[in-house]
Order: structure tokens, then C-alpha cells, then sequence
């Protein structure tokens, strides 16, 4: 304990005005001079573990809370939200935020909340519903990497393993011994509308025969995570504070879909994998018996201390460019946090190319959200999945995965071979029109907000559009 840090500058202001207390007083309290304190509450110095354990000893309050205290879900949150164009004509620098973070947090929390909430954001054209928008930000404030959970699962992982090379037969007998729970593979005729079903009178797990092996080993992992994880994950739901029951519920599934995984790819194993094959998704997919889209997810997770895998973010999107899952996990992207995409990015590409790997190097502009550590260029890829077979006759569900990381650290994967990633080719994109300002973009379909618009009648350039300044 003594060597971990925390930054939780927010947390501790709000415990010390709680208690009435002067920076001086508090300084004193925890043995710390008054000018450390003010280091500590500007989140300029961690916390370490002898001052987090003073501050429990003597204002009696759980330590754990200090982790969910960032406001707003953290500063490059809410960096992200004040890229709207909405606050184009705003010139507000990083140092600006820290200060209104560190001075304000109550302050930066109501604003990102309303935000979330308002959905009116021209960057947020679709907005989500508050019940998804609050989990986000959740999975947002761990990264999508929940460290407990993952240590739980390779534990059960290993002793699955032990007891059989199959893991679902494994699983399934740990189902029949451990819990009197069976598994049972039903015709779609008798579950025309379901895919799984837990039946407590029969003692029956009833899965669809259209679920492929993959599916059906993430589904019997589900439900043994939900069985035998449910008090830590009990505990993460409750200490996320959710509003809303249906935030709960969302979160909850979730989660048990993350042990799933982490069942299914053990965190040491899959990271091993994915180093010794550069990243190969269909080789890691034929490795670990999984779907594309349950090991692009797992690639966002893998951020464990000292064991850290490369920055992905994943998106999920339909034709209609609306998408269903989205986590940006450590790498910050900017292109994961907005419906308004640009139709220049490939990812909707893959729509057109079934089956196949498409490959992309993007540049945003080099603005405010590229700047301050944040990338330009991207390298990503995309691939249509169809999550079950359908009877002939039948609508098909068909989604883009699109897969992405910082183009500086792609080096290292399978997929970026024979390509340039720092000075080859590059399409110039936009987080959607209204928050582009490319003046030069053929496929425009919006002029940018916040933008004087020009009009000269004597010219027309490749768009409609012309506004002042450039």
C-alpha cells in the first residue's frame, strides 16, 4: 500500500469543506504542510497510501470513494465535450480546465451531467438515453478495465482449464455440480424469439440452436459469472450510485459480459496471444474459440498495471451509422464519442466488403482535439459481423466493428504491415460536419457550427458551403 497513488484532489476538497475545516487545519490533521494540501487538492501531487490512511482515521469515510470522485468523468471527459462546436468560438486551454476542475468540481460535474442530459450538442446528434449515457461514463471513469473482476476470472479460467481442454464442456460441468444447473440446446421452434433463457423450475439453461459455439460458450460463462461473481460485482454497481434502476441493470450486464470474456481470453494468456501474433484477430479468434466482436472488446480492456496491452477503442455501428457499443478505453479517441461521424472513414466502407478486414490511417484536424497528447492520425480497421444466423426468410442483424489506436503505436500490429503510419497517406476527416472545418471537402453535407456563412454569386467551390475566416 505504501508505494500506490491516487489523484484526488476534488474528493479530498469536498471532505475538508465538509468538515469546515481551513487548507492550514487540514494541513495539520493529516501531517502535510499547507502548501502540499493545496498541491493535492489542484491535483498536482497523488495522494499516497499513509495520507489516504490518515484521512480515513481521522474524517471516518471509506477510501474507496476517492476513486469515483473525478468530476465529469475526468478532465479529457470533459475536454471531449467542450469540442462541440457549440463552444467553437470558446477559447479554453487545458489549464483553464484543471483550474475549473480542481477550484469548481461541483461546478465541471453539473455541466457535464447537463450536457449528457441535453443531448444538444451539435456533436451529439443522437444522443443517447440518460440510463446508457450514465453507464458510459462509468465504464469510462475504469477505463473499461475492471481489475478485480479480471483477476477473478483468470483464477476460473485456469481452473476450468485443469478440469478439461474444452472450456464449455468445462463450464458446463462446473454449471451441473456446482449449481444443479443444466444446459440444454433447444430448436429455434421452441424458442422462436429467445437466444438464452434461464429456467429455475427445470434447473435448465436453455440456449438457441442459432447460437454459434463461440455464443454459446460466452453465454454459459455469463451465467457462471453471474453466479459465482455476484457480490463483486454487487459491489461495483452499488459504488457506481446510478440514478436510475435501468443504469444498474445495464451495468450489471455489462460487467458479467466482461468476466464472460475475460473467461473465455485470461488476461496473461490473450495478452501473450495477441504480442506473439501482432495483434492477429482471426488468429486469436481460432486461439480462444471467440467471435470478432468479443475479442475486438476484449482488446479495449486490457490495461492492467505492469501488464498493458496497446490503447484500442471500439465502436459498433449499424447501416444507419447509429451505434450500439462504443468504449474508448485508454485511448482517448475522439472518434468514439460522437454519433455525427465522417463518411470519409471506411468504417462505413465495411458495409460493402462482408467478411473483410478493412484498413484505414485517419487524420483529424489539428485542433483542440488532437492536441495536449491527444492523437491526429489513427490507424483503424473495420469488419461486418453478424452476431447469430437467421432462419431463411428472416431479417439478419448486421453491424461494423470498427477497431482503432493511435497511429504512432500500431507498429507492432499484423494488419498495419506495408503501411507508412507517420508520414504515408492519410484521409483528413471530421467528427461530423457541424464539428469540421475543412473548407475543402467534397462530401460535405452541413456547413460547420458556429461559422459566419459566405456567399459570392459569382463562384461555386466543391461545396455549397463558405464561411468566414478561411
Amino acid at each position: 500500500m505504501a508505494d500506490q497513488k491516487l489523484f484526488a484532489g476534488a474528493a479530498v476538497r469536498r471532505i475538508r469543506r465538509a468538515n469546515g475545516m481551513t487548507q492550514a487545519a487540514m494541513a495539520e490533521a493529516l501531517e502535510v504542510s499547507p502548501s502540499y494540501l493545496t498541491l493535492i487538492e489542484r491535483n498536482q501531487r497523488p495522494l499516497t497510501a499513509a495520507i489516504m490512511l490518515r484521512l480515513a482515521q481521522r474524517f471516518d469515510f471509506d477510501a474507496r470513494t476517492l476513486t469515483g470522485a473525478t468530476p465529469g468523468g475526468g478532465l479529457e471527459a470533459i475536454r471531449r465535450r467542450l469540442a462541440d462546436p457549440l463552444f467553437a468560438d470558446l477559447n479554453i486551454d487545458r489549464i483553464q480546465l484543471e483550474d475549473w476542475i480542481a477550484a469548481a468540481p461541483d461546478a465541471a460535474e453539473a455541466f457535464a451531467r447537463a450536457f449528457d442530459r441535453l443531448g444538444t450538442g451539435t456533436a451529439a446528434a443522437m444522443p443517447e438515453s440518460d440510463a446508457i449515457a450514465a453507464v458510459r461514463t462509468e465504464i469510462e471513469r475504469w477505463r473499461n478495465h475492471f481489475a478485480d473482476l479480471d483477476a477473478a476470472a483468470e483464477a476460473f479460467a485456469d481452473e476450468l482449464r485443469l478440469a478439461s481442454a474444452d472450456l464449455y464442456g468445462a463450464i458446463a460441468e462446473r454449471l451441473r455440480v456446482k449449481h444443479q444447473l443444466g444446459i440444454r440446446i433447444l430448436p429455434v421452434d421452441v424458442l422462436p424469439d429467445r437466444l438464452k433463457r434461464l429456467d429455475l423450475h427445470a434447473r435448465q439453461l436453455q440456449l438457441s440452436e442459432l447460437l454459434d459455439p463461440a455464443s454459446r460458450t460466452f453465454a454459459a460463462a455469463s451465467e457462471l459469472a453471474n453466479l459465482e461473481l455476484r457480490s463483486e460485482i454487487d459491489a461495483l454497481v452499488k459504488g457506481a450510485d446510478f440514478a436510475e434502476r435501468a443504469s444498474e441493470r445495464f451495468y450489471r450486464r455489462h460487467l458479467i459480459s466482461y468476466v464472460a470474456a475475460a473467461i473465455m481470453m485470461p488476461y496473461a494468456r490473450f495478452l501473450r496471444a495477441c504480442e506473439g501474433t501482432g495483434y492477429d484477430i482471426e488468429l486469436l479468434q481460432r486461439r480462444f474459440g471467440a467471435g470478432f466482436e468479443q475479442v475486438a472488446h476484449r482488446l479495449t480492456t486490457l490495461q492492467r498495471v505492469g501488464a498493458r496491452g496497446l490503447p484500442f477503442f471500439m465502436l459498433r455501428i449499424d447501416r444507419a451509422g447509429q451505434s450500439s457499443k462504443r468504449y474508448a478505453g485508454a485511448s482517448g479517441s475522439p472518434l468514439v464519442e460522437t454519433d455525427a461521424r465522417c463518411p470519409l472513414w471506411r468504417l462505413h466502407t465495411a458495409f460493402d466488403l462482408p467478411g473483410q478486414l478493412v484498413r484505414h490511417v485517419v487524420e483529424l484536424e489539428d485542433d483542440a482535439l488532437s492536441g495536449a497528447g491527444q492523437a491526429a492520425r489513427w490507424f483503424t480497421l473495420a469488419r461486418t459481423v453478424q452476431p447469430q444466423p437467421g432462419r431463411a426468410g428472416t431479417t439478419r442483424a448486421e453491424f461494423a466493428i470498427g477497431l482503432g489506436l493511435d497511429a504512432k503505436l500500431a507498429t507492432p500490429l499484423a494488419a498495419a504491415r506495408g503501411i507508412d503510419l507517420i508520414t504515408g497517406e492519410a484521409t483528413p476527416i471530421g467528427l461530423g460536419c457541424r464539428a469540421c472545418t475543412r473548407p475543402d471537402c467534397p462530401q460535405r453535407s452541413a456547413p460547420p457550427a458556429g461559422r459566419v456563412l459566405v456567399f459570392n454569386e459569382r463562384e461555386r467551390g466543391l461545396t455549397p458551403f463558405v464561411w468566414a475566416g478561411d
